[in-house]
């Protein structure tokens, strides 16, 4: 471990000032339907977080376009999405399970989410929640791909998720969910949100504080003192050479 031995590691969490406001989180939900259940989900999972104590926003997919690696960024709806995110300390993701994934919606509005945007990173260190719904029996293929994403996204992906089955039929005619056990683990699972979004938010520059990345620094920082000195020094004139005597 001798590559080590000039490293510095800040393994432990720095003395800072807790957030004072309300925990700010985005909820995303995966269908353009009117009565869309992943958008009653997340009606419910605002309703909850709200009564916990959090700001919550969610984002209308409708008019969202196709992602198109970025000609259609200065759209309306792309920049309200990506100002969402940069608000958001917290993030809730749900979609319907289409043919064992989630929505083309709910991807499309990931899609549009960078990962960077020049020197910021939109998600990275930021909180999220997985859910999903169901027309027939319980399944997981919806959330287990968003977790995927999410880990990509660099985001912290709480262990609790929902997955609602046969979702006709856990909603009451005002849009609000039927007292179940689906129903307490979407509470279970806001709670669990609200948790780690309090535990973090003040720390996610240290829990992202990267050895790789701090070496990419360094090794950039050189390279740039380097150059600059290259500019900086006098040109030393080289001293004539004594030809020596052909005979």
């Amino acid at each position: 471990m001798t590559y080590l031995n000039n490293a510095e590691f800040n393994l432990l969490p720095p003395a800072s000032q807790l957030s004072n406001h309300k925990p700010r989180v985005l909820i995303l939900y995966g269908s353009l339907r009117a009565q869309s259940y992943s958008k009653k989900t997340a009606l419910e999972a605002k309703n909850i977080l709200t009564h916990m104590g959090a700001d919550v926003k969610i984002f209308n997919p409708t008019g969202l376009p196709m992602f198109d690696n970025g000609q259609s960024v200065a759209d309306e709806k792309v920049q309200e999405l990506r100002e969402l995110v940069n608000w958001s300390e917290a993030q809730v993701w749900c979609s319907p399970e289409l043919h064992g994934n989630m929505s083309a919606v709910m991807k499309n509005q990931i899609d549009w989410i960078p990962l960077s945007l020049g020197a910021v990173r939109p998600t990275q260190g930021k909180v999220l929640a997985v859910m999903q719904v169901s027309g027939g029996s319980q399944s997981f293929n919806a959330v287990n791909n968003m977790r995927i994403l999410g880990r990509w996204m660099r985001m912290l992906t709480i262990p609790n998720q929902s997955s609602i089955a046969k979702a006709m039929n856990e909603f009451n005619p005002d849009g609000t969910m039927k007292a179940s056990n689906f129903r307490n683990r979407v509470v279970d699972v806001m709670e669990e949100l609200m948790r780690f979004t309090y535990l973090t938010r003040d720390n996610k520059q240290f829990l992202v504080d990267r050895y790789s990345e701090r070496q990419t620094e360094q090794q950039a920082m050189i390279n740039n003192s380097k150059g600059l000195a290259d500019v900086l020094e006098p040109a030393i004139p080289s001293k004539p050479v004594a030809k020596a005597g052909c005979c």
